[in-house]
């Protein structure tokens, strides 16, 4: 009910927007195609250049931007709001998802726009605004969703790499948008800062976290970092023809199940293909659900002696 929901209100929207422009059955069904793949995260378009031939429209930028961030937020998150009355009565994930996904998107932008502002091919010669909203559009749709406004190809090096930090990141927990998700990377850093300031437990908005979380934030992390090094070091194998950080940017790409490209995909052999495909799947299940497919937990009945260990 949910996803129908944003689905319909989206499909509305636009529908305000390509109905005049495409004529009603075409206008409302590119709405409705497009509607459903931005809250879906899928970042499949209609037209032939995706998003690009809208980078300047600030009415369909942020419909598209609003149902993919409603979509990566995850169900648990509206779930909780509907029930509890106040900020403060909301659950740590809740929050986390909140503020982190605000901070995330706010961060991206201003970087993109501050990397690409004097690139011509992507964000130079438009005006403030435009590049404004289009460095925007792209740093929330990177996280998973994979629409583009802009050509992947023509960025910069430094806008890449960050693309590729928040495609790993991904979107959050029970959404359907994927990466390591949003609060596994929360957990990594305040894990880390509780080290540095020398506490014992992880405390956040005032709620201790059972190590547990933390524990299982890294191993996500470890795993899905290995995975990644795995196939890609696969894929200059297969692809000895091709650069290295587009095939990089097409496994973490994969990976995020985002679809982005530097414009290689077509190019990749049956057996870079194949290791794509892979990667979209092993990203769409979950590393964690795949390990414990083939090794599930048993709880330790027993304690060993405790012993340091040099580390750093």
């Amino acid at each position: 009910m949910i996803s129908l929901g944003f689905e319909f209100a989206g499909t509305l929207l636009l529908a305000l927007k390509w109905i005049p422009a495409y004529g009603f059955w075409n206008g409302l069904y590119r709405s409705l195609f497009t509607s459903i793949s931005a809250f879906n995260n899928a970042g499949f378009a209609l037209h032939s250049d995706n998003m690009m031939s809208h980078r300047t429209n600030p009415v369909i930028n942020f419909i598209v931007t609003s149902l993919i961030i409603m979509g990566g937020l995850g169900f648990t998150v509206y779930i909780d709001l509907f029930k509890k009355k106040s900020f403060q009565a909301l659950r740590v994930h809740t929050k986390i998802m909140l503020i982190g996904t605000l901070l995330v998107n706010f961060f991206a932008t201003a970087v993109i726009f501050l990397l690409e502002i004097h690139n011509q091919k992507t964000l130079g010669g438009y005006h403030w605004f435009d590049q404004l909203q289009m460095a925007y559009f792209q740093a929330v749709t990177t996280r998973t969703a994979g629409f583009n406004s802009i050509d992947i190809g023509a960025m910069n090096t430094d806008s890449l790499l960050l693309m590729m930090l928040l495609m790993f990141i991904g979107g959050g927990s029970t959404s359907v948008a994927g990466g390591i998700k949003l609060t596994t990377a929360a957990m990594i850093i305040f894990g880390t800062i509780s080290y540095i300031r020398g506490r014992e437990e992880i405390n956040i908005f005032e709620r201790a976290i059972e190590m547990k979380f933390l524990l299982r934030s890294f191993a996500i992390v470890v795993l899905s970092s290995t995975l990644i090094f795995v196939i890609t070091f696969l894929l200059v194998q297969v692809e000895p023809d091709l650069p290295f950080l587009p095939l990089f940017f097409e496994v973490v790409s994969a990976f995020g199940t985002v679809g982005l490209t530097m414009g290689i995909t077509a190019k990749l052999s049956v057996a870079g293909k194949l290791l794509i495909i892979l990667m979209m799947m092993i990203g769409k299940i979950g590393v964690l659900t795949i390990v414990f497919t083939f090794s599930k937990p048993k709880k330790q009945l027993y304690h060993y002696p405790k012993q340091d260990i040099l580390t750093g």
